[in-house]
């Protein structure tokens, strides 16, 4: 039976959890779950010059707040975007310690797939520092030439509109394709007709604990 009680979303960077599984964290939210979310980077970087550097911090706690958690179950590091391969020991000692703090029983984290070197780092770190626990591992098609979908997790459109809510908060993101409503509505309209449903979230399943 799936049904965790505790769920930790494992985001590289601001965004990337609203994005892979934002409907789903509504979902969980909705029905009483504990649900934690660890941003490892701001990208203050990757901001235009005239935005404040804290920009996305603040978009990020507005969008979780969006689909209705906790703001206290946000934790928001500050590695720098780009360079998380040059640091994997330090972040992969910030996984095991998130692990010893939440004791999640399903962690979200960006798939196998996805060719960020950001992303791949959370991914095979993530996979290092939470191998005994239910582990699935979200898709974010422009970062993915292929993506091995066997894992789905049904939504409301209650549950979707809240998800296109949220991403709306990432006004500093708006300008590019894959923020747009209609793409994030069209990408769970298909998985949803995948799973026999209206709408769904799509994911690898790499461990399963039950």
């Amino acid at each position: 039976m799936f049904d965790p009680k505790r769920i930790l979303i494992l985001a590289p960077h601001t965004d990337d959890g609203e994005l892979g599984c934002g409907g789903s964290i509504t979902r969980f939210c909705q029905e009483n779950k504990e649900v934690y979310y660890a941003a490892f980077s701001t990208c203050s970087k990757s901001l235009p010059a005239a935005m404040a550097t804290d920009t996305l911090e603040k978009e990020c706690r507005s969008a979780i707040k969006e689909l209705g958690m906790d703001e206290s179950k946000l934790s928001i590091l500050d590695f720098e975007v780009r360079e998380f391969p040059s640091k994997r020991q330090a972040i992969l000692e910030e996984l095991v310690g998130l692990n010893i703090k939440i004791e999640p029983d399903l962690v979200f984290l960006p798939s196998a797939d996805d060719i960020h070197q950001d992303h791949q780092v959370i991914q095979r770190e993530g996979l290092r520092a939470f191998k005994n626990k239910t582990v699935l591992g979200y898709e974010l098609p422009w970062n993915q030439r292929q993506f091995h979908a066997n894992f789905y997790l049904r939504l409301s459109k209650e549950q979707l509109d809240r998800k296109v809510k949220a991403i709306g908060h990432y006004q500093s993101q708006a300008h590019r394709k894959y923020m747009q409503e209609d793409f994030i509505r069209s990408l769970a309209r298909v998985r949803g007709i995948q799973s026999g449903n209206d709408w769904a979230e799509a994911f690898t399943l790499y461990h399963l604990l039950a």
